[in-house]
């Protein structure tokens, strides 16, 4: 079930191509007042922008190194699943397909692009991309067909 993390690297990065063509950096535009607008920033960090600093090289190249890292093992986890429960495959895909969507980013810019942010009043969640979303779903999708598989399996 390889559709969907292909589907996710495509829509990631039409999405972030759009972004880019469309938007200044930092330019905002409000879609719900008050709740959402599209945003261009560019995170050289990680989740929730941590290591987001210039001048951090190591950072770039410690991410770097970690997402090849985590893209192989997830390549590996994926296969080795693939046959055994389609369930836990489809999270795996989605996860693969926002990992690499969010690596094509650091090989190109050397940051990834995020635009989607969401916020109540003053209170903004960090901004983030499909990518991002993809591997959130996969992974909550995940956790939740392990629980349920864990609790029928027990029950039987």
């Amino acid at each position: 079930m390889v559709w969907p993390a292909l589907s996710v690297i495509l829509l990631d990065q039409i999405s972030k191509w759009a972004i880019i063509h469309s938007l200044s950096i930092h330019e905002s535009v409000s879609l719900l007042s008050g709740f959402f607008n599209l945003i261009h920033i560019r995170n050289r960090g990680m989740a929730f922008g941590l290591f987001n600093r210039p001048g951090l090289d190591f950072a770039f190249y410690l991410l770097l190194g970690a997402a090849i890292g985590t893209v192989v093992l997830i390549i590996f986890w994926f296969f080795k699943h693939r046959e055994i429960d389609r369930r836990i495959t489809l999270g795996i895909s989605l996860i693969l397909g926002g990992a690499i969507g969010n690596l094509i980013d650091r090989f190109r810019f050397r940051e990834v692009i995020d635009f989607l942010d969401f916020y109540l009043g003053p209170y903004h969640w960090p901004a983030f991309n499909v990518a991002d979303s993809a591997i959130t779903v996969g992974t909550l999708w995940i956790a939740i067909n392990l629980i349920f598989q864990h609790k029928t399996s027990s029950n039987r």
